[in-house]
């Protein structure tokens, strides 16, 4: 299964400035497999190392000073020569600053060595973030690649053609269909694989349990057992705290007394992580955005839904009949496809208690409502009330409903929400 971010490591290999790539993202997501895949296709050779309790791999880069002692080195390890130019050197499973400190001495200098290091923990940027190397975030499939993966190209262009053009898509309910299915199956490879094989719902559900197990061994991370334990409560109450009707996290909702800064550490470890995806409340809109939020009201999203409707002990049935539910998962999945475009997420409630969902800011400084058609709300003036308050010209509406414009607002389908990255 390609993915998007393939054209990105094309772009890598081919700069003149190139300097090594962290690439870093969640377990499971199909990293190691892309990268590898990649070394195959685009290289004579592949130097796969995994760091992972690796004690001789770690000698070499805490003993050798020079970049060609390294490289001879790595050689050794490998059992055979690494090629200038032809051979893609991966680095699995990077946690420990001395990795990186080695590696960056190729960013340091002009080398025609091609290296990837690959990591899972994203607050390990804040220690590995420096000049010597460049970045590259990975998510989980969104719908557009997982429409690539069951070989529906010609879906993906008549869904951009009629975003573009703001005009019916001719096979609306096909993508309807094809959309709840990914809904049920999440954006993980190895989920998405066993759909495309036609695995029972059993097998696919032990996949998003095995995930959620990779999430909590993630936890083991934090710097106190008190924070694990707490993190764990986060995760396990989530999809409660999504279900009821105010969607703005609780703390009483795990324990009474529950307190901010008790559990401060372990959700800031969640979001940092891409584990979960926080929206933070905002009551102005004064660009840019950030500066307007409420740092304690926010909502968490999982960055799974197959995951998520899995922890709700749900089934492919309920949410085909089950409207509320189905809104839920709509609206976690549009959090995560805005996060994986590039948008940080807030939500607009005011005093009386209007809400819009999302609210987004483009790069230029373009504040975008976003409300998602709620079948139980039909009547809800929200988004309307927002727009006259802020002078808002434009806004968008997801819907199951197909392609229209009306009064400034963009009614775009459910399944194409992974077009926002255009208005980025």
């Amino acid at each position: 299964m390609e993915r998007k971010i393939y054209s990105d490591l094309l772009k890598w290999k081919k700069d003149a400035n190139r300097k090594p790539l962290l690439l870093y993202g969640n377990k499971q997501i199909g990293k190691t497999y892309t990268a590898v895949e990649f070394g195959e296709r685009e290289y004579k050779t592949v130097a796969y190392f995994n760091s992972d309790n690796n004690q001789s791999l770690l000698s070499v880069m805490q003993k050798e000073r020079t970049t060609d002692k390294i490289i001879a080195r790595l050689a050794l390890l490998n059992g055979e020569p690494i090629l200038k130019n032809d051979t893609l050197i991966i680095i699995d499973n990077v946690t420990n600053e001395d990795i990186v400190k080695a590696i960056k001495k190729f960013g340091s200098e002009v080398t025609d060595y091609h290296i990837i290091l690959i990591t899972s923990l994203k607050e390990k940027l804040m220690v590995f973030k420096v000049e010597e190397l460049q970045y590259k975030y990975m998510f989980s499939m969104d719908f557009e690649e997982y429409l690539r993966a069951i070989g529906n190209m010609e879906l993906i262009d008549f869904i951009k053609a009629s975003y573009r053009n703001h005009k019916p898509m001719p096979f609306h309910n096909i993508a309807m269909d094809y959309y709840e299915e990914y809904l049920m199956t999440g954006g993980l490879p190895e989920s998405v694989l066993a759909n495309i094989q036609k695995e029972t719902d059993l097998k696919i559900k032990i996949i998003h349990e095995k995930q959620l197990d990779c999430y909590k061994e993630q936890l083991l991370y934090l710097n106190n057992f008190i924070d694990v334990a707490r993190a764990n409560e986060v995760i396990n109450i989530l999809p409660y705290q999504l279900l009821k009707p105010n969607r703005k996290f609780q703390y009483g909702l795990m324990r009474t007394g529950g307190r901010s800064k008790d559990y401060e550490a372990s959700i800031d470890f969640l979001a940092n992580n891409g584990i979960c995806y926080r929206c933070h409340k905002i009551s102005e809109v004064k660009p840019p955005l950030s500066k307007c939020k409420d740092s304690e009201s926010f909502k968490l999203y999982l960055n799974d839904t197959g995951v998520l409707l899995m922890m709700m002990h749900s089934t492919r049935m309920k949410l085909l009949t089950d409207d509320h539910l189905k809104y839920i998962l709509y609206e976690n999945q549009i959090a995560s496809t805005l996060v994986s475009c590039g948008y940080n997420l807030y939500y607009y409630q005011s005093e009386g208690k209007a809400e819009v969902p999302f609210v987004v800011q483009t790069r230029a400084g373009k504040v975008i409502p976003i409300e998602i058609v709620n079948k139980n709300l039909s009547k809800a003036k929200s988004l309307s009330l927002f727009m006259s308050k802020f002078q808002i010209t434009e806004a968008i509406r997801f819907t199951e409903d197909n392609f229209s414009v009306k009064k400034g607002i963009q009614y775009v389908p459910i399944y194409a929400a992974f077009c926002l990255k255009e208005n980025l």
